[in-house]
């Protein structure tokens, strides 16, 4: 189960965030240890061969795991996160990644996330390490 305030803290903290808002990166649903969003690939994000720049696609696929990680309301920092790229997606797709937590102890935790077009196919999947710190969110005004 999630606490409330820090749903409504990751919520706003994301419909600000500058580089989410840059790519149109937007929440779509937050538990804890979970995250969804989703982004329509423009023209802008395509790379030399007219297809979505790996960067757009880890971008948002980043974004899901910075919200999973951070949904228990201390601050999570990336230790390493991998991307293996299965297909190619273009300009108006839309794609959503989802974050899963595998694993969490004290200090770290573990991520599954997998991005996927509109039509359910798979475009990538992540795994991703993140470091738990005990400092509350800097955002949640504790």
């Amino acid at each position: 189960m999630m606490d409330e305030a820090v749903r409504e803290a990751i919520v706003r903290r994301m419909s600000e965030e500058p580089f989410a808002n840059k790519l149109g990166i937007r929440l779509v649903a937050i538990e804890a240890g979970y995250s969804k969003v989703r982004m329509e690939v423009t023209s802008e994000m395509e790379n030399l061969c007219g297809m979505a720049h790996g960067g757009a696609v880890f971008a948002l696929a980043d974004a899901a795991f910075e919200t999973a990680s951070n949904s228990h309301g201390t601050v999570a920092v990336a230790l390493s996160m991998t991307i293996t790229y299965l297909a190619a997606s273009s300009a108006g797709a839309v794609l959503v990644a989802e974050a899963t937590e595998v694993n969490r102890t004290r200090k770290t935790a573990c991520y599954d996330i997998r991005v996927h077009d509109g039509d359910e196919k798979l475009i990538a999947m992540c795994q991703a390490t993140v470091y738990r710190k005990e400092t509350p969110l800097p955002y949640l005004g504790v």
